[in-house]
């Protein structure tokens, strides 16, 4: 097998492990945390009006969802990559944070946690997620 199929294959591994960490974070950190009394964020017609009732605690949830589910997806993919280890790592870091800027331009929520979230919790946590796998600096021209 090639490496570029292997290396691709990474990435899959990457995407499709740090979704599920974030969904099961998701799933959990909801029980722990749960929203105020009327809010239903199953309900995708309402999501942006739900998201001006919450809580600042209820956004520790999707934060910690979206900043551990890029780490291990960044990980994954950085421990199976055969070569470009860090440039894949961040490969996640930035797929997962093109799902995020979509999220905020279609459903908004207050800025404070789109920046923090857009800032910190995807190619941050990549370049970590890189590190932690034994990927070496990104090498530049």
């Amino acid at each position: 097998m090639s490496s570029l199929l292997k290396n691709a294959l990474a990435f899959v591994a990457g995407v499709v492990s740090g979704s599920v960490v974030n969904m099961s974070i998701i799933l959990v950190g909801t029980a722990l945390i749960p929203v105020p009394d009327g809010v239903d964020m199953s309900d995708m017609e309402r999501f942006s009006e739900n998201l001006r009732l919450l809580k600042p605690v209820n956004f520790l949830t999707p934060f910690l969802a979206h900043a551990i589910g890029t780490l291990t997806g960044a990980w994954v993919a950085a421990k199976l990559a055969v070569s470009a280890n860090m440039k894949i790592a961040l490969g996640i870091g930035a797929f997962f944070l093109l799902g995020g800027i979509m999220m905020v331009a279609t459903y908004g929520g207050p800025l404070w946690f789109a920046i923090l979230d857009l800032l910190v919790a995807y190619v941050p946590m990549g370049y970590l997620g890189g590190k932690l796998a034994g990927a070496k600096k990104v090498r530049t021209a």
